[in-house]
């Protein structure tokens, strides 16, 4: 796909080209009602969500994680408080994005790789919220509106996906 000339911008954005969009109301029509349970979110939790926590038993916002110990920091009336990450989740305004459109990935390398739990993990802290149903695999939306998917979302994931089909000197 690296075409000389081709900025790390084009380059993302023909690759978000190959994703299929699917219209948020599709969605809806298919798995809301008696089909709830044929689709599940699993986003896992990340910086700046909101999370129930069990042991303090209310909504609170994450203000740091530490992965490898499995915890994760959230503020209590001005306090941080030290969790465990399993304790925490993620809690948001509706069941689908706020955004309109949801998409699958177009090639099967992008399906595959965001098979690993730390890779769905990356894509959440992207800015996505991910999901898995029988019929379309895994389905991804932006929980946003109003400012610039590619800047916050898209360049940041073709990044953390580890894509070079962009010229590096354009």
């Amino acid at each position: 796909m690296l075409k000389e000339g081709m900025t790390k911008l084009d380059a993302c954005r023909e690759w978000v080209r190959e994703f299929n969009a699917i219209p948020q109301s599709l969605i809806v029509k298919a798995y809301m009602g008696d089909n709830i349970d044929d689709i599940t979110e699993i986003t896992p939790v990340s910086i700046g969500n909101y999370v129930w926590s069990n042991e303090y038993q209310g909504q609170y916002e994450i203000i740091k994680i530490n992965r490898e110990k499995g915890t994760a920091t959230i503020n209590i009336d001005g306090k941080n408080k030290k969790v465990d990450i399993d304790d925490l989740s993620n809690e948001f305004d509706d069941f689908l994005p706020m955004w309109g459109t949801m998409w699958t990935f177009g090639d099967s390398c992008d399906e595959h790789w965001l098979e690993e739990k730390e890779n769905r993990q990356i894509m959440a802290d992207c800015g996505f919220r991910i999901y898995e149903t029988e019929e379309l695999g895994y389905l991804f939306g932006i929980d946003g509106a109003g400012y610039d998917f590619y800047e916050q979302h898209w360049l940041p994931l073709y990044e953390a996906r580890g894509l070079h089909w962009h010229d590096e000197n354009a």
